[in-house]
């Protein structure tokens, strides 16, 4: 492990001015700040806030864990789909672990908290999904489907880093352990590592297919309106904890 160097370290609860943007790479803090108020409006959504205060219902928490189980199962897929759309094992073997991290280990969290509340796996798999649920995970495996390995990225991007910066946050700012458990398990070292990984790799992928000016090319908007609109819907997707 290594220690995050964008990371000023202030006491719990502090005030989030002590905090510096995360640096997951060029890419993702260009498209970061063009998605503007609506990355805002993902990463400081009530329900995250809740989160770290621990204010959050239990059931709510439950509810939202249940739909994000179906997410993760469709974002594993999204993944599977860059292997398919890579360039090179740089590439694949990335896209491979994520597939790996999602089914292994990630959605491990959601069945052991819902088995605690008498949930079993296989009720999980037959939850049906909610709304935001069902339009965000078809976008990015349209993206997926008909576009590139950049579009498969720019659309999953908001997903994994966006969690990576809540979680980082939420590890310095939250003044309760009620969701410890889920903060740890964005905001731990490894998972930065990864964020910050990725973030390379999108650099780099970015670079080998449209050059190192990619953000002056006609293809940067098109990449830009993937990941805010991915933002758009994860911001969304925080209401089926309701």
């Amino acid at each position: 492990m290594t220690t995050d160097p964008t990371a000023i370290p202030c006491p719990r609860g502090s005030n989030s001015g002590a905090m510096i943007d995360p640096d997951y790479g060029k890419a993702f803090g260009l498209w970061r700040a063009r998605a503007g108020d609506a990355w805002t409006a993902y990463t400081r959504h009530p329900f995250v806030e809740s989160l770290g205060d621990g204010s959050l219902p239990h059931r709510a928490f439950l509810n939202y864990l249940k739909q994000d189980y179906l997410f993760l199962v469709n974002f594993a897929r999204a993944w599977a789909l860059a292997v398919a759309k890579s360039q090179g094992m740089r590439e694949m073997r990335s896209a491979a672990a994520a597939v790996d991290g999602l089914v292994n280990r990630e959605m491990a969290l959601h069945i052991e908290t819902c088995a605690a509340a008498g949930i079993s796996e296989d009720e999980l798999f037959a939850v049906r999904e909610a709304p935001q649920n069902l339009t965000y995970t078809r976008f990015v495996l349209e993206k997926g489907y008909s576009g590139d390995y950049l579009d498969l990225m720019a659309a999953l991007a908001p997903c994994g880093m966006g969690y990576g910066e809540i979680g980082r946050r939420l590890a310095v700012e939250a003044t309760s352990s009620v969701y410890q458990e889920w903060i740890d398990t964005y905001g731990n070292e490894a998972y930065q590592d990864g964020c910050r990984e990725s973030g390379a790799l999108i650099d780099e992928a970015l670079e080998n297919r449209l050059g190192p000016l990619y953000a002056e090319t006609p293809r940067w908007n098109d990449l830009c309106h993937t990941f805010e609109m991915a933002t758009r819907l994860e911001a969304a997707f925080w209401e089926v904890g309701a």
